[in-house]
């Protein structure tokens, strides 16, 4: 029973990888076939369908970028810092190790139509769930401290999920690293609680 769900999971580790380049419609039953080295009858034996394979990968990869948050805060000197170490590797990080620079879930959004309504919704549903998995981590910054605590955590994010999608796409057209860096910096000075303290000027200081 193990090495049958270790198998499982890797076939969708894998299916993952090629939808993630290709998209969904671009991706063939025989580009499945070869990626996951699994005969037709057994695919469908196992998910039922190619959009049964597709949603399975998209919540696969909904769950590793949560591991990779996790583990970054985990990580880092402050829930803050590691928030910002996780935008900074799905940015920077994702031009040489990742399939595709731009988002899964984004990408699907960005192809799919009302014909997969259903891939559709899941694909929105799993970007709200890493949306408010961005939430409890700046819930945990406001406690230390860090993030001006009269600012909505769901509102800040959404602002968070925004500038990520734009950096993502930003970073297909720009492959500089200290540019991506200083707007990746400029993303978290709006965030933290002294960009947004009252400023002392020379003229208040006399």
């Amino acid at each position: 029973m193990k090495s049958t769900k270790y198998d499982r999971q890797e076939a969708i580790h894998n299916a993952t990888n090629l939808f993630w380049t290709n998209g969904f419609h671009a991706t063939s039953m025989r580009n499945i076939q070869q990626a996951i080295d699994m005969r037709p009858g057994s695919i469908y034996a196992s998910f039922g369908s190619k959009e049964g394979l597709y949603k399975e990968a998209m919540q696969h990869y909904t769950a590793m970028s949560k591991a990779r948050l996790i583990a970054s805060v985990a990580a880092s000197a402050s829930p803050f810092e590691g928030l910002k170490q996780f935008i900074k590797n799905a940015v920077v990080g994702g031009q040489t190790c990742a399939p595709s620079n731009l988002c899964m879930l984004v990408k699907t959004i960005s192809e799919l139509t009302d014909d997969n309504a259903e891939l559709l919704a899941e694909a929105k549903h799993l970007l709200q769930e890493m949306e408010s998995a961005f939430a409890s981590i700046l819930v945990k910054a406001q406690q230390q401290d860090e993030v001006d605590t009269t600012r909505s955590p769901a509102r800040l994010a959404r602002y968070l999920q925004v500038q990520l999608m734009g950096l993502r796409a930003y970073a297909r057209t720009n492959t500089d690293v200290e540019q991506l860096n200083d707007l990746i910096d400029d993303v978290f000075d709006n965030l933290a609680k002294s960009a947004h303290s009252p400023k002392v000027t020379l003229k208040n200081a006399r």
